[in-house]
């Protein structure tokens, strides 16, 4: 069966800093708060106790998964809660020891005992389980178990993936052999491919209008870290850059806000350092924000959230295709690439190390440009593979359980692969290919499965241990 993913399933506006580990068990809880209703008056609920396995448990401190369910179990959307309030929100919620179920029923709930972080225990469909129980005031319990798979998606136990890819698209494609095949007997782009499964669930008009939305909410997010310092929270005492970057190379340029300091950055010219410096600016920046729980998109998945923005951005500022076309051009290509590693691999740290993550955003942010850049379909295709290619085996191994390091440089190491990639792409001839997209995301999946647990988002091996653990403790 064919897999029908949306372009607003790749991305998704919501906060920081993980959508394995925080977006997800967010809305994993807001689905568990409808689940509820949907068996019993919410006023009959007493008590909710979340249980966290795997790697939720091992680094869920660190990623804010905690914090996470307890705004998804208030009723809170991740998508319009305002962050700023998200540290009283939890305070309140600390200090009180109670909390509004759904944002309708108010129930005694202590974080420090009614979340317990299972850290030798994992569930065996996916690393990244959990499980809700509520006991009802007849003495009845409600549970259910759900898995976030990545890219801020989530699963409940017992159901499958399929049921919820019904939509029947004109153009089926699970594979970039199928995505080539409708492109070759359409003479269609990549993008015009998926513009036209997208109206499957919606008019054209308003997949544009998401698509902008999607990309303001990046750009924002690129403008918001640019002009924040400080130091990350969580214990390691990261300090913030791309403000500082920023500030040095623009110089005395004046400004008053965020369109006319891009206009400024464009003035800059277009020395290979210069551009360079601004496209790994960007992508620090998106990651800084991501890092303090701010709002991003993930791109496909949080931790790898800056690299789509930061080449994006490099097209708008750097290769004079600051139109809106281009911009729905781009995240519609990338967007099928994404999905196409979704569907034959994994965009999740937890179960293919980061591989899945920046290797993925890399791969989908390379097709995109190459695309908008005047790329043929075979080329395009090339693009993703040439930048998959090379983060093969890339380990997830974050120090303190923190989307810090090296999460935050490999976002700017990404972006650059990725415009590499697709200039390479765009200089050759397609039959110049030994690699196809297919076979380097089956070797990607393979390397996944062969790849040991402890590089899987734990935090028990590589980098994550060598740093003194006073520092990594959070």
């Amino acid at each position: 069966m064919h897999q029908s993913i949306s372009v607003f399933d790749m991305f998704k506006i919501g906060v920081g800093p993980s959508s394995s580990h925080t977006l997800g068990p967010w809305k994993a809880a807001i689905q568990f708060c409808s689940f509820l209703a949907s068996k019993a008056p919410i006023e009959q609920v007493i008590s909710v106790r979340v249980i966290l396995y795997g790697s939720l448990a091992k680094t869920g401190k660190g990623h804010g998964t905690d914090v996470a369910v307890q705004l998804g179990l208030s009723g809170e959307n991740p998508e319009t809660f305002d962050v700023v309030n998200i540290r009283d929100r939890i305070q309140d919620i600390q200090k009180m020891k109670r909390l509004v179920l759904a944002g309708q029923h108010e129930i005694v709930f202590d974080p420090k005992e009614d979340i317990e972080f299972f850290i030798t225990e994992s569930l065996p469909y996916h690393p990244n389980g959990m499980g809700f129980l509520a006991e009802m005031n007849n003495g009845n319990h409600i549970s259910q178990t759900y898995y976030s798979v990545g890219g801020g998606f989530v699963e409940q136990e017992n159901h499958k993936p399929a049921d919820t890819f019904q939509i029947q698209l004109p153009f089926p494609i699970n594979t970039a052999k199928d995505l080539l095949h409708w492109c070759m007997k359409t003479g269609m782009s990549v993008s015009e491919i998926v513009l036209e499964n997208e109206a499957s669930w919606r008019p054209e008009v308003a997949t544009r209008e998401g698509v902008i939305r999607i990309w303001n909410t990046m750009n924002q997010s690129i403008f918001q870290g640019c002009h924040h310092d400080g130091i990350l929270p969580g214990g390691l005492n990261v300090r913030r850059r791309a403000k500082d970057l920023n500030q040095r190379m623009m110089g005395n340029a004046l400004y008053t806000g965020r369109h006319e300091w891009l206009a400024a950055i464009a003035k800059g010219g277009r020395d290979f350092r210069y551009t360079i410096d601004w496209v790994s600016c960007f992508a620090l920046a998106v990651n800084e924000e991501n890092a303090s729980f701010g709002r991003v998109v993930t791109a496909p998945t949080n931790g790898a959230a800056g690299v789509i923005p930061a080449v994006l951005q490099y097209l708008i500022t750097f290769c004079e295709n600051n139109a809106e076309e281009k911009v729905v051009q781009f995240l519609l290509t990338a967007s099928e690439i994404g999905s196409i590693f979704k569907k034959g691999a994994t965009i999740s740290a937890a179960m293919g190390g980061c591989q899945a993550e920046i290797g993925v955003s890399s791969a989908m942010a390379a097709a995109a440009l190459c695309e908008c850049l005047g790329g043929t379909q075979r080329q395009v295709l090339m693009a993703a593979e040439i930048a998959m290619e090379h983060h093969l085996g890339l380990t997830c191994d974050p120090i303190g359980g923190l989307v810090q390091i090296p999460c935050i440089e490999r976002n700017s190491m990404g972006a650059i692969k990725a415009i590499t990639a697709a200039q390479l792409a765009l200089q050759s001839a397609p039959d110049f290919a030994k690699v196809s997209l297919d076979a380097v995301i089956s070797t990607m999946w393979e390397t996944a499965r062969d790849m040991s647990a402890k590089y899987k988002e734990t935090s028990d091996g590589g980098l994550a241990q060598q740093i003194p653990l006073s520092l990594s403790e959070c």
